[in-house]
């Protein structure tokens, strides 16, 4: 092969290596997609008003948390050299009564329903 040839060959490779990969990005996305599809398949459907609705519970169970009540938190304090005082760390210990704050406000929002038992003509 000649030089000429060489550059020739060179630019198709070079024009096949950029369509693959712009093939294999195509096919990364498909699959991302598919993934995704497949973990919401067996989630429930909410419309854009029940999804506000959750929203708004959340919300109100977050702000009838008392925030303000120094024993929901743990308070570690120091000291500077010029004697004054700071809060090095506080972490909140009290989290049962948040989640159950949330919970209490989302689970009115549904009716609750009993489960239909599995065979295991449902589970093949």
């Amino acid at each position: 092969m000649n030089e000429i040839e060489l550059k020739t060959k060179i630019e198709g490779l070079e024009k096949a290596v950029q369509e693959h990969k712009a093939d294999a990005s195509r096919y990364e996305d498909q699959l991302k997609e598919t993934q995704q599809q497949l973990k919401d398949y067996n989630k429930p459907e909410l419309t854009p008003m029940q999804l506000d609705d959750i929203y708004v519970a959340i919300e109100k169970g977050v702000e009838e948390f008392d925030f303000s009540d120094t024993n929901n938190f743990d308070v570690e304090y120091g000291i500077e050299y010029d004697g004054k005082v700071y809060c090095e760390t506080h972490e909140i210990n009290n989290t049962t009564d948040l989640v159950e704050s949330i919970c209490d406000k989302v689970v009115r929002l549904f009716k609750e329903v009993e489960e239909e038992p599995t065979t295991e003509s449902d589970n093949s």
